[in-house]
């Protein structure tokens, strides 16, 4: 397996979690009315929602800091330079032999 293999498994993996993580989290929503309004969470409902918030930024940190690996790790074996469709266009066309001098002409038909 090479480096970008493995780098495009740990990237899917991060992903599948940073999704599940953001799925789980309540949405905040509300901006400025529920400042006013003055809601008050209890001390485990904000650990958790502590915890959640400190693991989305750092799935999401994680996940950029894979992408660059992966793209410092490319290779670019995946571009095809000895395509075979560029070898048969640029291969030089063969014209046909012309007479030679000690060849004769071929003979006129007798009438």
């Amino acid at each position: 397996m090479s480096t970008f293999s493995i780098f495009l498994v740990l990237i899917t993996i991060v992903c599948f979690l940073l999704i599940v993580v953001i799925m789980v989290q309540n949405p905040k929503g509300g901006g400025l009315s529920s400042t006013i309004s003055g809601t008050q969470m209890l001390g485990g409902v904000q650990k958790t929602t502590d915890f959640l918030d400190k693991s989305t930024w750092t799935l999401a940190t994680v996940l950029i800091v894979l992408i660059l690996l992966s793209s410092l790790s490319f290779t670019g074996s995946l571009n095809d330079t000895g395509s075979k469709i560029i070898e048969k266009t640029e291969a030089p066309a063969t014209t046909p032999a012309a007479p030679t001098q000690g060849t004769p002409a071929p003979a006129a038909p007798a009438k």
